[in-house]
């Protein structure tokens, strides 16, 4: 059976579905997706922590779906800037999983992870899977994936 590992850039799917559709992502519709008849090795979803009760009970359903929920402090600067972004964590554990999965399931529309997805490719000869909203997604992401997949009305909520 094929190996999967999953990546899922929680804010990135949240802004850009949102944006384009004015719609929530389905976690349970991708997840029977990306998981179809493969043996799944890791799942990980990465989001910042702003310790709201509506967010918890978002990252207890993801949990209960068979996601691994990775959190960051959100972190207010004094100008009034927000930071908090996965793309370090995400990519170090990609690379992680490329030695074990035989398909890296990447979740974002960031141009930032084309190295990764080149990468993961390349250097280890693995299928890399983009899931991400067409007209949001880096177009070098897509160019350096080896399937881009795209979340269209079929992974929404109703």
């Amino acid at each position: 059976m094929t190996k999967v590992a999953i990546f899922v850039d929680i804010q990135n799917v949240y802004y850009t579905v949102r944006e384009a559709y004015g719609k929530n992502f389905d976690y349970n519709k991708f997840w029977a997706k990306a998981t179809a008849n493969r043996d799944v090795l890791a799942a990980f979803c990465y989001a910042i922590d702003r310790g709201d009760q509506k967010q918890r009970e978002f990252q207890n359903i993801l949990r209960a779906i068979g996601f691994n929920v990775k959190l960051k402090p959100f972190i207010q600067r004094s100008d009034g800037s927000a930071k908090g972004d996965w793309d370090v964590g995400i990519t170090l554990d990609a690379i992680e999983y490329a030695e074990l999965a035989d398909v890296i399931v990447l979740v974002s529309g960031d141009g930032d992870f084309d190295i990764l997805a080149n990468k993961i490719r390349s250097m280890h000869g693995k299928k890399v899977e983009v899931y991400g909203v067409p007209q949001l997604t880096a177009a070098s992401l897509m160019n350096e994936a080896s399937e881009f997949i795209a979340i269209d009305r079929s992974l929404l909520l109703n």
